[in-house]
């Protein structure tokens, strides 16, 4: 009976690591998700700062089909 003892005892503290497991890839997952956001954000930001200087230095870039 003491195997079947330590197999519950295993099985039981297995539950509990894949438990914490899912929370932390949980955790992990937002984590990535707000850096891809923030560098979106900063691409987007870097992208305009390259319109407004090619504006500065060469006038207005022309409009597509023209």
């Amino acid at each position: 009976m003491s195997s079947l003892k330590a197999t519950i005892e295993k099985i039981k503290a297995l539950e509990v690591e894949k438990k914490n497991l899912l929370v932390e890839i949980e955790e992990l997952r937002k984590m990535a998700d707000a850096k891809a956001a923030a560098l979106e954000s900063e691409v987007g930001l870097l992208r305009d700062e390259i319109r407004s200087l090619k504006v500065l230095m060469n006038g207005p870039e022309p409009k597509p089909g023209k």
